[in-house]
């Protein structure tokens, strides 16, 4: 059955308060060879690491499928053999996460006009409903050809301060990245393949000079760049527009990557199904 008949604006009980279909893409491939987080979990692949008794991308999955906005959902995996979630295309990834969201994108439906898409990771074990409502609102009222999920630093170490989490560091403050990305327009697009250039070169840092100029990453380096300063810089050098939207939720910036984020992220939800 179509995603779109099978969800109505009803389900869920939404009442988020944003409009509009978005299609969704899931990166979840993994380096070649064999994953010593996953083997350690025994679990096939890093996507299907068990997270409080369920592989983490079947929860990212079914959030996504539960959810009133989201459209067609597609996975981007190196082993398409080892899942069959209904609802869902399977893709083969490509070599890097950058060609394997190009690949998916160039997948999605050709709707008209365009429907937005989100982009998302297999390791977003704790998305939930109310995190895409707010990263979804936040993206439309922005205005963005592309915006990009944050958490303040602040925020997330005073809720769990023993996550270890890597922070892009700005003047005002610091912030960890969500995993989130709404591309919104076609030019949207134009990030992808810089991300795409960046891996193809990131053993050559002088490009990554040369793109955004040396001045503005000595600002960066010195901490004298805002957030919204930076992604001016970005917009500039991309040739689109685009945007933070910074999320009132610590647990958005939080993915399972190693053991001690997935002892984190199941005693959340341990505290969670015990909550009253």
């Amino acid at each position: 059955m179509d995603t779109l008949t099978r969800r109505g604006s009803i389900a869920c009980g939404y009442t988020g308060g944003v409009s509009g279909w978005v299609d969704a893409i899931v990166l979840a491939g993994q380096r070649k060879g064999e994953d010593p987080f996953a083997s350690a979990q025994g679990a096939p692949h890093r996507a299907l690491v068990p997270v409080g008794g369920q592989p983490m991308l079947n929860r990212v999955l079914a959030t996504l499928d539960q959810h009133p906005r989201v459209g067609s959902i597609r996975v981007s995996i190196d082993q398409p053999a080892l899942i069959d979630p209904p609802n869902v295309v399977t893709l083969q990834a490509a070599s890097s996460p950058s060609q394997s969201a190009l690949e998916a994108l160039d997948a999605l439906p050709q709707t008209s006009p365009r429907r937005p898409t989100l982009l998302t990771t297999a390791d977003h074990a704790l998305l939930d409903a109310p995190i895409l409502d707010a990263f979804l609102r936040g993206a439309e009222d922005s205005g963005a050809d592309i915006a990009v999920g944050f958490v303040e630093e602040r925020r997330l170490k005073a809720a769990y301060p023993q996550s270890q989490r890597t922070y892009l560091h700005f003047r005002g403050g610091a912030y960890s990245g969500a995993n989130l990305f709404a591309l919104q327009t076609p030019a949207a697009r134009r990030a992808i393949e810089f991300w795409r250039q960046i891996e193809q070169h990131r053993k050559r840092p002088w490009r990554l000079v040369s793109a955004f100029g040396f001045s503005t990453l000595v600002r960066f380096a010195l901490r004298r760049l805002s957030l919204d300063e930076g992604f001016e810089r970005a917009s500039e050098v991309l040739g689109l527009r685009a945007r933070p939207v910074l999320l009132p939720f610590p647990h958005a910036a939080i993915d399972v990557d190693k053991p001690a984020d997935l002892a984190l992220v199941e005693r959340i939800l341990r505290d969670r199904a015990s909550a009253p």
